[in-house]
């Protein structure tokens, strides 16, 4: 299979072209050298590929900063992906595209009985981010209903793993961890540790994707996730506990986000029901490789 990249150098991008090779795939990976929102580039960057497959990965993906750049997000993850699902369709080789969304369309979850999310549970997204996936989404569902064109829809819930950007709060925490095991401080900055989290590995995310660009229902959206969750303070506790450290976490205002979900659980029975899906890696194995990236990460 011949398969392109968006987004093909970003954290899960990098990943998926491991694997997508690991499996025998040609994979063409392309990043901010080709303008997501400029049809033309787009289309031009997809014909040259000649896919047989495409995962959009390209979006801008930090949720705080969408606050504070909301047009630029609708611009990037909304306009984006239409340019890129057209170009998909003009390209020549009908290829199976799998966008990437986001488990934050669910919004704000206040009922515990509303838990586990299933993919027909009520979307109510809280921020710019949340926002521009759910419209990202309609583009996909038009696509297929208008044009029967195969798209294959992804909400994944927060995935981790080494070389995340410390952007992301697992990650964030990891490397706090190691530059204070290096500087000796006693003391590191953290945000909200009371919202839980579904966690799951970004290596067996991206074996998920290539199993939907396999065996997904063209027109489907689909809950990646590993149908548990585990509170930010957990995470804390087991990085720390795993890096032997006695450091106190402070918290920090300008850490806060805006407005915080509280508790995000996913149900991953439709995705393993369509592809036989499970993920397979430990949470504290994750935490560990995780925390050795940033001990001997340069950045």
């Amino acid at each position: 299979m011949r398969s392109l990249i968006t987004g093909g150098r970003g954290f899960v991008g990098t990943w998926l072209a491991d694997h997508l090779r690991s499996c025998g795939d040609d994979v063409v990976q392309i990043d901010q050298e080709v303008e997501i929102t400029d049809p033309a580039a787009l289309l031009g960057a997809v014909r040259s590929a000649s896919p047989d497959a495409i995962y959009h990965l390209a979006a801008m993906t930090h949720v705080g900063q969408s606050w504070d750049e909301p047009l630029r997000v609708l611009e990037v993850n909304v306009l984006g992906t239409g340019a890129l699902l057209a170009a998909a369709r003009e390209c020549g080789t009908e290829p199976r595209v799998l966008v990437t969304s986001s488990a934050e369309v669910y919004g704000a979850v206040t009922d515990p009985t509303r838990l586990p999310l299933s993919e027909r549970s009520p979307t109510a997204p809280l921020t710019p981010y949340a926002a521009s996936k759910l419209a990202a989404e309609a583009l996909c569902t038009q696509a297929w209903l208008g044009y029967g064109q195969h798209v294959v829809t992804v909400r994944p819930f927060n995935h981790i793993g080494p070389g995340q950007s410390p952007n992301f709060a697992v990650s964030a925490l990891a490397k706090r961890i190691a530059d204070a095991e290096r500087s000796g401080a006693s003391e590191i900055p953290v945000g909200n540790l009371t919202a839980r989290r579904d966690f799951t590995d970004v290596r067996d995310v991206v074996r998920c994707y290539r199993m939907l660009v396999e065996s997904g229902a063209p027109g489907g959206i689909y809950n990646v996730c590993s149908g548990k969750d585990v509170a930010i303070q957990e995470i804390a506790d087991r990085l720390l506990a795993q890096a032997g450290s006695t450091v106190r976490l402070v918290p920090d205002e300008t850490l806060m986000r805006p407005v915080e979900v509280p508790v995000l659980r996913g149900d991953p029975g439709l995705v393993t029901g369509a592809t036989g899906w499970v993920p397979e890696l430990p949470l504290d194995q994750t935490l560990g490789d995780v925390l050795a990236h940033w001990r001997t990460a340069s950045d």
